[in-house]
C-alpha cells in the first residue's frame, strides 16, 4: 500500500493513513495500529482529504474506507483531547471539534463504504454509521458513546441506518454491538470471516465501478436529500432530476446485451 503522497500526487504528507486505488476503487487506511487507529486531528484531517481527493477523481467510483491492525478505531485520541481541555476555552474547542468532516465524508458524492476490520467506538462508531454501507468480520463491533461520556453525537447518523427504536437503544445504553447483532439489525450489510473481508468488500465496489458513474452519484445525491420529504415528494425529485439533470439511457445503450440476443433468454 502507497501513501497517499505517492498515489494522488497531494499537497499535504499524510502521516496516519495509507491510500490506494484498485479497479475503480479508491481505498483509505487508518494508519495508527499502535494506538488501535484513535482519531486525532492530524488523522481526521487526513482522512477528510483523500475522501475529498477521491470524490474529485474521475477515475475512482467509490471509496472504501478501513484500519490497519486489529481494529477500525478505537475513537477519539483521549490523550489529544486532555490536552486540548487544558489549553483552549470551550469556544474553541466546538470549533475544534464540529464533527464537520464526517457529515462532509457521509454526503461524498460518491458511495463510501466501511470495512471494518474490527471494533469501532465513539467517534470511529459515528463515522462508520456515516457510511453508505458497511461490511464487517467476527471482530467487527462498535460502541456509540456519547451518554457514557457526557456528549451527545450520532443522533443524524444511526438512526438512517437501524431505525429509531433500535437507535434510541444503543444511544442510550452505550452498550457494545457485536458483529453478528449488528448485521441482524442492518447496521452491517455484510459479515464476513475475517480472511474473506477485503475480497467481499472489493467485490461490492467493483460492482459500483461498474455501473454508470453519474447515475450512482444522481441515487445518493437524491437518497440524501429525499430522507425528511413524502412520497410524492421524492417521486418528483426523481422524474425531474432524471428529466432535468440526468438523462436516462436509452434502451439501445441501456440494455446492449439483451438486444445483442435479440430478446432470447439467458441459457
Amino acid at each position: 500500500m502507497d501513501a497517499a503522497s505517492n498515489v494522488m500526487g497531494t499537497d499535504m504528507d499524510y502521516e496516519h493513513i495509507l491510500v490506494e486505488s484498485e479497479d475503480g476503487v479508491g481505498i483509505v487506511t487508518l494508519n495508527r495500529p499502535d494506538k488501535l487507529n484513535a482519531m486525532n486531528r492530524r488523522l481526521s484531517s487526513e482522512l477528510h482529504d483523500a475522501v475529498k481527493r477521491f470524490e474529485a477523481d474521475d477515475a475512482v467510483a467509490c471509496v472504501v474506507v478501513t484500519g490497519a491492525g486489529r481494529a477500525f478505531s478505537a475513537g477519539g485520541d483521549i490523550h489529544e483531547q486532555r490536552e486540548d481541555d487544558r489549553r483552549h476555552s470551550p469556544a474553541e474547542l466546538d470549533k475544534m471539534r464540529s464533527g464537520r468532516n464526517s457529515l462532509e465524508i457521509a454526503t461524498c458524492a460518491k458511495p463510501v463504504i466501511g470495512m471494518l476490520n474490527g471494533l469501532a467506538y465513539g467517534g470511529a462508531a459515528v463515522l462508520a454509521s456515516s457510511f453508505d454501507m458497511r461490511v464487517g468480520c467476527e471482530d467487527t463491533k462498535f460502541r456509540f458513546l456519547a451518554a457514557a461520556y457526557g456528549r451527545i453525537n450520532s443522533t443524524w447518523t444511526l438512526p438512517n441506518q437501524v431505525g429509531w427504536p433500535i437507535a434510541k437503544e444503543l444511544l442510550f445504553t452505550a452498550r457494545v454491538v457485536e458483529a453478528e447483532e449488528a448485521h441482524r439489525i442492518g447496521l452491517l450489510n455484510h459479515l464476513v470471516p475475517r480472511d474473506q473481508l477485503r475480497a467481499k468488500t472489493m467485490e461490492l465496489g467493483r460492482m459500483i465501478a461498474g455501473n454508470n458513474l453519474g447515475a450512482v452519484k444522481g441515487i445518493k445525491r437524491l437518497l440524501l436529500k429525499q430522507m425528511a420529504e413524502d412520497l410524492e415528494a421524492q417521486w418528483q425529485e426523481e422524474r425531474d432530476f432524471a428529466r432535468n439533470e440526468f438523462q436516462n439511457a436509452k434502451a439501445e445503450d441501456a440494455f446492449p446485451e439483451f438486444i445483442a440476443r435479440k430478446g432470447r433468454a439467458l441459457s
